[in-house]
């Protein structure tokens, strides 16, 4: 009997948080952008210039001659599409490590904003080009024993 009262109060509170997730106006629900064009956001990402400070994992692009930070690889969490869109259009949301390595005491990214230039077709499009070239790796959770 306890363990079923216990089983219904966790489902209403959980019907209870989810019910609130969308009351939130700045709630990501409902939020989705078309598919993009890779080979599209490839040339974006030469027209905007992010080669400047930027490299792509795995892809042959004339190299960066500000900071040199790379885009894609090996990494140990999903990066997703909204990490991506707004890593493009407010850069200071999250600083990369590689700016606080470069960048002592960096509180903002020396990354321009580029809203008021580009569009959204290539915003789309840059994420399509950057997306893939992220690989998930799974940590190794070996536990082991004492001896």
């Amino acid at each position: 009997m306890k363990t079923r009262l216990i089983i219904f109060l966790g489902g209403l509170l959980v019907l209870a948080v989810l019910s609130g997730c969308g009351n939130n106006p700045k709630s990501p629900r409902g939020f989705r952008l078309p598919d993009g064009d890779a080979d599209k956001g490839r040339q974006a990402f030469l027209a905007l210039k992010c080669n400047t400070c930027h490299k792509v994992e795995g892809v042959e692009l004339p190299p960066p001659s500000a900071f040199n930070l790379t885009l894609g690889g090996e990494i140990t969490y999903v990066k997703t599409y909204g990490e991506l869109v707004t890593s493009i259009i407010n850069p200071s949301h999250v600083l990369s490590e590689n700016y606080k390595k470069e960048l002592l005491d960096a509180k903002e990214s020396p990354m321009p904003k580029f809203n008021h230039v580009m569009t959204v077709e290539q915003m789309i499009d840059l994420v399509a080009f950057l997306q893939p070239h992220y690989k998930l790796i799974v940590p190794d959770y070996t536990t082991y024993s004492a001896p």
